[in-house]
């Protein structure tokens, strides 16, 4: 990690908070997931906070925004999925947002507005996650236009920071 980066230990109640946020955006129970005192650091970069639970780098936040990065499968394998075609993926991986027509399945259902993870259809691994602008009913039917915005995507900043705090 480069010297500009500030690590340090959060006390309880700015812990919980950050939780709770989090939990609130993902729709999930995040104190379920880590227990109830989980330990929680947080190391300050140019892009933002990256938030460690028991050492691994699993939420980025960036204002009053909270999102997991793709290190955290611990979250990720909670939240519901869109499946896109090999095709896709450099563009995914360019930033580009998860159109209709390269999305091979939904798995789970969400509302407008709900994080979802992207994603490839071969090994399943995680390259994105994303807002949704549809529910996933219209997602289902939809056959073009913009389904996800690409908030994190593998080789993005976020994604550059949190593989350098995991070797």
């Amino acid at each position: 990690m480069s010297q500009k980066h500030r690590r340090y230990t959060l006390k309880t109640k700015e812990a919980k908070q950050i939780l709770a946020q989090a939990s609130q955006k993902l729709h999930l129970n995040l104190e379920n997931t880590f227990g109830i005192e989980p330990h929680i650091e947080t190391v300050e970069t140019e892009i933002g906070e990256i938030i460690l639970i028991n050492q691994k780098p699993m939420l980025h936040k960036t204002g009053k925004s909270v999102l997991p990065t793709l290190l955290a499968a611990e979250i990720l394998t909670q939240l519901p999925k869109i499946v896109v075609d090999m095709g896709a993926i450099p563009h995914v991986c360019n930033g580009a947002d998860i159109m209709a027509p390269g999305i091979v399945r939904i798995e789970g259902e969400f509302n407008k507005g709900n994080i979802v993870l992207v994603t490839d259809e071969k090994y399943a691994k995680p390259i994105a996650i994303g807002e949704t602008i549809l529910n996933s009913a219209e997602a289902k039917t939809t056959k073009k236009g913009t389904v996800v915005k690409n908030l994190h995507y593998v080789g993005d900043k976020i994604w550059d920071v949190t593989k350098t705090m995991t070797q």
